[in-house]
């Protein structure tokens, strides 16, 4: 999918016109990757996108990292972390 650059059409606003297809393109991020997946129908507005936030894939890493602990370890392991919640609350 090519996105080309943003063009005025009178409203004020910009918007960008993308080939039809679907691509995924990560970014390295402080935190981990970002990811963008956008599926588009050839309009100026995708038919889907989907961002993947660091914090979400390195929240999955917790389950492996808190078995076997006590809780007062996990409380311990959580506030070590670097997630951001808010990420992780979609």
């Amino acid at each position: 999918m090519k996105i080309f650059p943003p063009t005025n059409h009178g409203q004020g606003g910009k918007s960008s016109e993308a080939a039809a297809g679907r691509v995924y393109h990560a970014i390295e991020a402080p935190k981990g990757e970002l990811g963008y997946y956008i599926v588009s129908d050839g309009t100026t507005q995708p038919y889907r996108v989907r961002i993947r936030p660091p914090s979400l894939i390195n929240l999955e890493a917790f389950d492996k990292m808190i078995r076997g602990h006590l809780v007062a370890d996990v409380v311990a392991i959580i506030a070590r972390s670097t997630l951001c919640w808010d990420e992780v609350d979609r």
